[in-house]
């Protein structure tokens, strides 16, 4: 397929988003079933225009004058892409299956300046978002809510049980893969431009022996922040498909004992090839029925990663960010109070409870955080920030935070995924 092709299909993915309100993934997905003939070249490009729209939708209407599927596939190709108008008029010429070309449009591009638009559409969000943002950044907020608007790269943790960093990287070097800037076993790979696409590491044999699991590196930071040591008994407990489990069992060394559970059994499913195939020993997963009482109070460390708005994750799922609504994260809140509060139960005294999001939002984050203390007595607030100073240093890229005493990640920041981390200490002696 030709660009004129590929615009046309992305348009039309666009549009089945629009229309059907269904995740981006899907609609790519179905696109590609519909039109076997593409190769994974073309859908590769399909899907780099799709996902650069609508990572910055709000500031390409802006500037195109308009949000329609054709303005915004167009303008992802004139700003995402730095395509200038004559250079998307050649690629298209004589391409039949090309959609008309807005030429006016992208020509008043360049008499626009997104500097004059309302704060939100120069950052990229709904302006309700705009609002949670500048809660939890301030006067730094459009420029955190931008840094979301690039492409993610793809980023690896090697498994220390089987392989070391360097390993890796020789068994990866013709993907381009380099070491991580914070994560002590982290890989990155960088994102490629334009029409280019991600190698498939899962095809390799050193994914196939158990060298390394795909975890962007913000995932792979908070669970190094857990602490877990070697013996400890902890509990992931809100494991999903198992990446902090099986990032804390390799921290421990295969000593001591993680125990995962999850409420959501189709979420915990991926985890059991998982664990076969990173080769770890001291893991016991619990179904999502399960009794958990015998449990109570046995752990060194519990992790929550709770369920979350998942804006952390919006370089990686940007149709999320115009999907969410206020009622969808009131629910999510309520969600994670009672969560944390369920947790507490299986903390030993002395022993940590860390709490994870994937979500940049401070009513997700802080306010969960110092809610729960106002709640709960004989528990400690801790200093995550001078855990990160243990671990990373001085010398690296630092978290956004307030006090050091909670700690956010953002693309902006650190780099990685937006995650938020929080530790707080039970009372008492073990």
């Amino acid at each position: 397929m030709r660009l004129g092709g590929r615009l046309a299909a992305a348009i039309d993915v666009l549009a089945d988003i629009d229309t059907h309100l269904r995740p981006a993934s899907v609609a790519l997905a179905d696109w590609g079933r519909a039109h076997r003939f593409a190769g994974s070249g073309d859908r590769a490009a399909i899907g780099n225009l799709v996902y650069d729209a609508l990572r910055r939708r709000a500031s390409l209407a802006f500037l195109m004058d308009d949000d329609s599927p054709a303005s915004l596939a167009f303008g992802a190709l004139a700003v995402s892409w730095a395509m200038a108008p004559d250079k998307i008029a050649e690629a298209l010429d004589g391409d039949k299956f090309a959609p008309e070309m807005p030429t006016a449009r992208l020509e008043a591009i360049a008499e626009h300046d997104l500097a004059l638009a309302d704060p939100w559409v120069e950052a990229d969000v709904a302006p309700w978002c705009g609002d949670l943002m500048a809660e939890s950044f301030g006067e730094e907020w459009v420029e955190e809510a931008k840094a979301f608007t690039a492409r993610p790269p793809l980023d690896l943790r090697v498994n220390t049980l089987k392989a070391d960093r360097d390993k890796v990287l020789k068994a990866l070097a013709k993907a381009g893969a380099k070491p991580a800037a914070i994560a002590r076993h982290g890989i990155r790979i960088k994102p490629p431009r334009r029409e280019g696409r991600l190698p498939n590491v899962q095809a390799e044999p050193a994914f196939q022996k158990g060298w390394f699991e795909v975890q962007d590196e913000g995932s792979q930071i908070v669970a190094d922040l857990v602490f877990a040591r070697a013996g400890e008994q902890v509990f992931d407990f809100c494991a999903g498909a198992g990446g902090k489990t099986l990032a804390l069992a390799a921290a421990m060394e295969n000593k001591g004992q993680v125990h995962a559970w999850d409420a959501d059994k189709q979420r915990l499913a991926p985890i059991f090839e998982r664990l076969k195939r990173a080769g770890t020993r001291n893991v016991q997963v619990h179904a999502a029925d399960a009794d958990l009482a015998p449990l109570e109070g046995r752990f060194d460390r519990v992790i929550v990663d709770a369920p979350c708005s998942g804006s952390g994750t919006w370089r990686r799922h940007p149709d999320a960010k115009w999907r969410l609504t206020p009622q969808q994260l009131e629910k999510r809140v309520a969600e994670q109070r009672a969560i944390l509060d369920d947790a507490t139960r299986f903390v030993r005294p002395g022993g940590y409870l860390c709490y994870i999001t994937c979500s940049v939002f401070a009513e997700e984050n802080e306010t969960q955080v110092y809610a729960f203390g106002d709640r709960h007595a004989g528990w400690s607030l801790l200093s995550a920030g001078e855990v990160w100073q243990d671990l990373f240093g001085f010398d690296k890229p630092q978290p956004w935070s307030a006090d050091l005493n909670c700690i956010t990640l953002t693309p902006r920041a650190t780099q990685t995924d937006g995650f938020f981390f929080a530790v707080i200490q039970r009372e008492g002696q073990g």
